[in-house]
């Protein structure tokens, strides 16, 4: 199942989406989901800006380093109150949230938004 998850979810560009109902339902912990998750995101994310990187040298490849440092900023930023308020949320509550995230998702996709 999980290899099916990926392949879709590599083809339709949204892994994270089709990811995270598989690992509700694994049984996990509250902080298991979530760290199951920031060391996939990390790895995804090492292997993009491995690639991403290597066109920082070429002409104009510079332009997007705003882009990066925003993005950044706000992946620690995520991390932080997620450490923060994760002692404060139920599973029941991330399940729902997911799960509201995938239909708005679903929805983009339907009506060409993303």
């Amino acid at each position: 199942m999980g290899s099916l998850s990926g392949f879709f979810g590599g083809l339709s560009g949204n892994q994270g989406a089709l990811r995270s109902p598989f690992l509700l339902k694994a049984g996990l912990s509250q902080a298991g989901y979530i760290a199951t998750g920031v060391v996939i995101a990390c790895l995804v994310d090492f292997t993009r800006l491995s690639v991403y990187g290597s066109h920082f040298s070429l002409p104009g490849g510079t332009e997007n380093l705003p882009l990066l440092a925003t993005a950044t900023a706000s992946a620690f930023l995520g991390a932080f109150l997620g450490a923060r308020f994760m002692k404060k949320i139920t599973m029941r509550a991330i399940q729902v949230l997911v799960a509201v995230m995938l239909l708005g998702i679903a929805l983009g996709l339907g009506f060409g938004l993303i």
